[in-house]
C-alpha cells in the first residue's frame, strides 16, 4: 500500500518531514533550490479539496504543488470583527480585490478567561473562520503567537498570565507549561485545516512575533516552540516575524531537531510616508540587516508591510486627525511606490498590515491605541472599499495571472533620461521578460523616456509615485514590446485572449504590440487610436475618459483574437476576474463581484452595487445568459464578444436612521463610595508578594488588581481604618495604569477628587504603563464636621472608609521580552499626611467572564456587575432625561435607550454611533450595544468620536439597546452631549448576517 504523505511523516519522524516540505516529490533533501521550477501558471485558488498538497520554496518564491506562488496576503483579525457572518464579507472582498491569502493573528487573551480554560465558540470560532477562508478561496497565514503584539491588551497574553510564575517569552518551564496548553488548544483546530492535507487552506504558520532575544535563552525558547508546533501536527512551513530587517531568526539560527527546509525568514517594515521607500533586498546594502538578503536561499518575505498606521489616545501620532490622516498620507501612491519597490527587491511573499483593521472592542486594545483600529487600511472599519485599494487590486491580480513576476533576477542598470526617476531593472531568466520599477521621489511629476529599456516615448510618473513597466512580456501567443502603463492581468475567455493595462486618470497610455504580420485592429471606443509600422502595432488611448477603453486585434501573426482593455484606477476597481472549472470569467461594472458560477450556458454573479451600473461579462464559449443575485438580466452580445446587460443594475436605496434625541433613562451609581456599603464579599488585599514587575512597597499589602483575579476594566478599592482624621491633611494614592488611566477617591462618601494620567505626546505615545501619585486634600469642610462630631461625643476616631475607583486601562505589551505586561494595574500604595492609620483593604473588579461576550467585555463598575448594560434590564424606574445633560458629579452615571432599525432586506448598511460634545467637558463613556462593549469615548482627549456598530450585534431589522456608562470627575458638565447614529456606507447586496447572541437579563 502506498504511504500517504502524513503517514510517511509520522513513521519516519522529522527528517522525513523535512523531505516532504521540499515539495519536489523527487527526494529533494530540503526546500532550498535543489531543483529548478520553471516559470509557469500559478496554482489555482485553494480549497479544502481533500487532496494532499506539497508546500516548499526556493530563493524566488513559494512552490505549491510544483507551481510558483507569489503570496499577496492581507491582514485581518477575526477578533476585531465580533460578528462571524461579516468575516465572509471581508474575506470575499479581499479575494475579489486580488488577494490570494489572509493573514490572521490568534489572540490568546481572547480565547482564555482562566488558566486551562479555552473558548473557541461564538465570536471566537476559529474553526469557522478557517472554513470560511477556504470556502472563499484564500490561503491562510496563521499567527497564534503565543505573543502577538498587534496593539492588543498584553500583546495577546491573557490577563491571568500577569499573576503567574515564570518569565514570559523565555524557556522558563513555568511559562512554557501555559504556552503548551495554549498551543495544544489552537493547534488542535489548525491541524484540521492544513493545506497539505487537503482539509483546509492554512499554508504558513508563524511562531512568536518580533522576538529579538537571540542569545542562548531565546534560541532555546524558539526551538521549544518549533518542536511543539511540529509535534502538534503542523507540517506547513513555519516562520517568525522579525521586527524590522535585522536578520534575526534566519534558517539555522536555532535548533529545529534536524529538520531542514521547513523554516522561512520574514521581517516587517513600516516606512514613513515622507521618506523614500527602502531597498529591503537585492538593490539594498545587503547582508544580515538587508532584509531579504539576510536569507539568500529563501524567498523575500515581508510578513507585515504598513498598509496604514495605528493611532494613540489624543491623536499625537496622526496630528489629531485620526485615521483619515493615515489614509491620506499612506494613499494609493504610497502603496504603489512601496510595493513596487519591494517587488523589485525580490519580495515575493507580501502581507499588507492591515488590509482590514476593524475594532479593538471592549478591553481588547493595548494602552497605545484607542477603540478604533481602522488603521487607514484599504478597507475601512465600516468594511467599505476605499480608493487606496487600486494598487493592491491591480498588483494582486497581476501577480496571480502573469507568472513572469514569480521569478525575477536583478538585471543590468537602466537609467531614465531624466535622472530624477530611479529605475530598477529585473529580468525573468526563463521568459526573458524585463520588468522596470520607475519611481519618482520628487515633489512634481516627471516625464522621461527610458532609452536603455527601449522605451523611446516619455513615461510620466506622478509626484511621489511609481510605475511598473515591462518589455518583452508575452501574453498568450503575443508579445508586448513595451507599454507606458502597468499590466494588470491576462486571461483567456473562450476563443479570445484578454489583456488589461492600467494607469492614472487622464494620462495618455501607449502600448506597442509585436505583430510580424499586419493585424486587423477594431476600435471599440472612440478614444482609441493606433498605427501599424514595421511589425509593431502602436496603440494610444487617454485613460478613464469614457470608463473602460477597448481595442480588438485580429491577425498579426496569431490565430487568437486579442482584446486589450485599458483602465484608470477607478475603472480598474470595477474589473473582476474569476476562474471557474469551465474557464475564466471577467466581469466589468459592479462595485463588487463576490462569486461567479457557470451552470450550463448561464453565468451566475453574486455581488454588490452602490449606484446604478451596467454589467459586462466575458467568459467561456457558449454562455448566453447572466444572472445577478439570482435575477435574470437581459443581455446582448457586444463587438468584443462580451455579454452586455440591457438595463442598469439598481444601486443601493436610501437608508433611514432614527433619531436618538428622546427616550433616554438615567441612573447614578457608585454606591461603593458610601461608608455603609457592604463589601464583605469583596476580596481582601492580604497578599505580601507578587509576580509583578512593580515592586511591592515596604510595609504595605499587595494592592495590584491582577493578583486578585481582576484583569480588565475598572477596579474598586475600599480601605477601612480607625484614626482621628481631623488631623489628616491629605491622602496620597500611588497607582499604575495604561494610557489615559484615572483614579477618583471618596472619604466616608465625600469626594476627594480625581487624578488623570496625562495625554501622551509624540514622545510618549508608545508608553504602555503610566505610574503616578495622586495627592488629594481632605476638604476642610469634612474635617470640621468630624471635629463637631468629636465635640458632641460622637468621636472622630470611629471607623472610616476610603473608597477608590481606578480605571486601569489595559496591560502593557511585552515587546522587549521584559515581562512588561506584568506591570501593576490599580493602586500600588497609600499614605496619609497627618496620620499613619492601619488600613484594611478589600477590592472588587469585573464579575465572572460573560460566557458569550467573553472576558474582555466587562469591567468592574457596579452597573456592569448588576447587568445594567444588558438588553432586557428593567430600567423603568430610572429617571427620564433629555440630552445633552449638564450634570456635575464625581462618579458614574448610566444612560440607556432603545431604538429600532428597519433597513431593507438586501441592503448591507454599515452604521456607526457618533458622540460629540464641547472639548471643555471632561468625561468618558463606555458604549454598550445589546450588552456588547463596543468602545470607550473620552470627550476631551479624542480623537475618536465615531464608533462602528457591527451588523449581527446591531439588529438592522429590529430593536437595539444602547447603554452609556459615563465616568466624570465633577469638575465640568459631564454630558453626554450629542449622541446620534450615522450611515458609514451601504450597498445593495452584502452577505446574509446571522444575529450574534446577545443575552440579556
Amino acid at each position: 500500500m502506498e504511504l500517504s504523505r502524513r503517514t510517511f511523516s509520522a513513521l519516519a519522524g522529522t527528517t522525513a518531514l523535512g523531505l516532504a516540505l521540499g515539495g519536489s516529490g523527487t527526494g529533494a533533501t530540503s526546500a532550498y533550490a535543489t531543483h529548478t521550477v520553471p516559470t509557469g501558471p500559478a496554482p489555482g485558488a485553494p480549497s479544502a479539496d481533500g487532496r494532499e498538497h506539497t508546500v516548499g520554496f526556493d530563493r524566488y518564491s513559494l512552490l505549491v504543488d510544483e507551481k510558483r506562488l507569489v503570496l499577496w496576503s492581507g491582514e485581518m483579525h477575526p477578533f476585531r470583527l465580533p460578528s462571524p457572518s461579516l468575516w465572509r464579507d471581508v474575506l470575499q472582498k479581499m479575494r475579489a480585490h486580488g488577494y490570494n491569502a489572509v493573514s490572521a493573528y490568534v489572540a490568546w487573551n481572547y480565547h482564555s478567561p482562566a488558566p486551562g480554560a479555552y473558548d473557541f465558540t461564538g465570536v471566537r470560532d476559529l474553526d469557522l473562520f478557517l472554513r470560511t477562508a477556504a470556502e472563499t478561496g484564500l490561503y491562510v497565514v496563521l499567527r497564534p503567537g503565543p505573543y502577538i503584539n498587534a496593539e492588543v491588551d498584553g500583546g495577546g497574553f491573557p490577563g491571568w498570565l500577569t499573576a503567574t510564575r515564570g518569565r514570559a517569552r523565555t524557556a522558563d518551564p513555568a511559562y512554557l507549561k501555559h504556552v503548551d496548553q495554549w498551543l495544544t488548544a489552537v493547534n488542535t483546530i489548525a491541524a484540521r485545516h492544513l493545506f497539505t492535507s487537503g482539509k483546509g487552506t492554512v499554508l504558513l504558520y508563524q511562531i512568536e512575533n518580533e522576538y529579538d532575544v537571540t542569545r542562548a535563552a531565546g534560541r532555546d525558547y524558539m526551538a521549544h516552540l518549533y518542536r511543539k508546533v511540529r509535534a502538534d501536527g503542523i507540517d506547513v512551513p513555519l516562520f517568525h516575524n522579525d521586527a524590522g530587517p535585522n536578520g534575526n531568526w534566519v534558517p539555522g539560527s536555532f535548533d529545529t531537531g534536524g529538520e531542514q527546509g521547513g523554516w522561512l525568514y520574514g521581517f516587517d517594515g513600516y516606512p514613513a510616508p515622507d521618506r523614500t521607500p527602502p531597498d529591503w533586498g537585492d538593490f539594498g546594502a545587503g547582508g544580515a540587516k538587508g532584509g531579504a538578503t539576510a536569507s539568500p536561499k529563501t524567498p523575500g518575505f515581508l510578513t507585515e508591510f504598513g498598509g496604514g498606521s495605528f493611532d494613540a489616545w489624543g491623536g499625537a501620532g496622526l496630528q489629531g486627525k485620526g485615521y483619515a490622516e493615515a489614509r491620506r498620507t499612506r494613499d494609493a501612491a504610497y502603496e504603489r511606490r512601496s510595493h513596487f519597490t519591494n517587488l523589485a527587491n525580490g519580495i515575493t511573499l507580501h502581507n499588507v498590515y492591515m488590509t482590514f483593521g476593524g475594532t479593538s472592542w471592549g478591553w481588547l486594545p493595548a494602552p497605545v491605541v484607542y477603540t478604533s483600529y481602522d488603521y487607514g487600511a484599504a478597507f475601512d472599519e465600516g468594511r467599505n472599499q476605499t480608493p487606496k485599494l487600486a494598487p493592491m487590486h491591480q498588483l494582486g491580480h497581476l501577480l496571480q495571472r502573469v507568472p513572469d513576476f514569480a521569478k525575477l533576477d536583478r538585471a543590468a542598470r537602466v537609467k531614465a533620461t531624466d535622472e530624477r526617476l530611479k529605475v530598477y531593472h529585473l529580468v525573468n531568466p526563463d521568459t526573458d521578460a524585463h520588468v522596470y520599477v520607475v519611481r519618482n521621489d520628487s515633489e512634481e511629476p516627471v516625464s522621461s523616456p527610458l532609452p536603455d529599456a527601449g522605451i523611446e516615448v516619455p513615461v510620466t510618473v506622478p509626484a511621489r509615485d511609481a510605475r511598473l513597466l515591462t518589455t518583452g512580456l508575452s501574453f498568450g501567443e503575443r508579445t508586448f514590446r513595451y507599454a507606458t502603463v502597468e499590466p494588470m492581468m491576462f486571461l483567456r475567455a473562450g476563443r479570445q485572449d484578454v489583456a488589461v493595462f492600467t494607469g492614472r486618470h487622464g494620462e495618455m497610455a501607449q502600448i506597442v504590440l509585436e505583430c510580424p504580420e499586419e493585424p486587423t485592429p477594431a476600435r471599440l471606443d472612440a478614444e482609441v487610436a493606433w498605427v501599424y509600422d514595421r511589425g509593431l502595432l502602436r496603440i494610444t488611448v487617454p485613460l478613464g475618459v469614457g470608463g473602460l477603453s477597448r481595442i480588438l486585434v485580429d491577425g498579426g501573426g496569431s490565430d487568437r483574437q486579442l482584446l486589450i482593455l485599458l483602465a484608470d484606477d477607478a475603472t480598474a476597481l470595477r474589473l473582476w476576474p474569476y476562474d471557474t472549472p469551465s474557464g475564466s470569467v471577467l466581469v466589468y461594472g459592479p462595485s463588487l463581484v463576490r462569486e461567479v458560477a457557470l451552470e450550463d450556458s448561464t453565468v451566475h454573479l453574486t455581488g454588490d452595487t452602490t449606484g446604478p451600473t451596467g454589467v459586462e461579462v466575458w467568459g467561456p464559449r457558449g454562455i448566453d445568459q447572466v444572472t445577478w443575485n439570482t435575477r435574470v438580466l437581459g443581455t446582448r452580445v457586444s463587438a468584443s464578444s462580451s455579454l452586455l446587460s440591457l438595463q442598469l443594475l439598481p444601486g443601493a436605496g436610501p437608508v433611514t436612521l432614527p433619531s436618538l434625541d428622546g427616550g433616554w433613562r438615567r441612573q447614578t451609581e457608585n454606591p461603593e463610595s458610601a461608608p455603609d456599603f457592604d463589601d464583605s464579599r469583596w476580596k481582601a488585599a492580604d497578599k505580601r508578594t507578587s509576580y509583578s514587575t512593580t515592586p511591592v512597597p515596604e510595609g504595605q499589602p499587595v494592592l495590584f488588581a491582577d493578583d486578585y483575579g481582576f484583569h480588565y476594566g475598572d477596579v474598586w478599592y475600599r480601605g477601612r481604618f480607625s484614626a482621628d482624621v481631623t488631623d489628616v491633611e491629605s491622602v496620597s494614592l500611588a497607582y499604575s495604569t495604561g494610557t489615559q488611566g484615572l483614579l477618583m477617591a471618596w472619604l466616608d462618601g465625600e469626594p476627594l477628587g480625581t487624578h488623570r494620567m496625562p495625554v501622551p505626546d509624540k514622545s510618549t505615545v508608545e508608553r504602555g504603563s503610566w505610574a503616578a501619585k495622586a495627592t488629594l486634600a481632605v476638604p476642610e469642610r469634612l474635617r470640621e464636621e468630624l471635629r463637631e462630631k468629636a465635640a458632641d461625643g460622637r468621636g472622630a476616631r470611629d471607623s472610616h472608609v476610603l473608597s477608590v475607583l481606578v480605571r486601569r486601562m489595559q496591560h502593557d505589551q511585552d515587546g522587549k521580552a521584559l515581562d512588561t505586561h506584568k506591570a501593576a494595574r490599580g493602586l500600588t500604595a497609600v499614605t496619609f499626611k497627618g496620620a499613619s492609620p492601619e488600613v484594611s483593604w478589600r477590592l472588587q473588579g469585573e464579575a465572572a467572564a460573560d460566557p458569550v461576550r467573553g472576558p474582555l467585555n466587562n469591567g468592574g463598575l457596579y452597573g456592569e456587575r448588576e447587568g445594567w448594560h444588558l438588553p432586557g434590564f428593567g430600567d423603568s424606574d430610572w429617571e427620564t432625561v433629555e440630552l445633552p445633560r449638564s450634570d456635575r458629579r464625581q462618579g458614574v452615571t448610566w444612560y440607556r435607550t432603545t431604538f429600532r432599525l428597519a433597513v431593507d432586506a438586501g441592503i448591507d448598511a454599515s452604521v456607526g454611533l457618533i458622540l460629540v460634545d464641547g472639548p471643555e467637558r471632561a468625561y468618558r463613556a463606555q458604549i454598550f450595544l445589546n450588552g456588547w462593549n463596543l468602545g470607550q469615548y473620552i470627550n476631551d482627549v479624542g480623537p475618536q468620536h465615531t464608533f462602528v456598530l457591527p451588523n449581527g450585534i446591531l439588529r438592522t431589522r429590529g430593536v437595539n439597546t444602547l447603554a452609556l456608562a459615563v465616568l466624570s470627575d465633577g469638575t465640568t458638565q459631564s454630558g453626554p452631549g450629542q449622541v446620534r447614529l450615522t450611515l458609514l456606507g451601504h450597498a445593495a447586496g452584502g452577505v446574509p448576517v446571522t444575529p450574534v447572541a446577545s443575552p440579556g437579563r
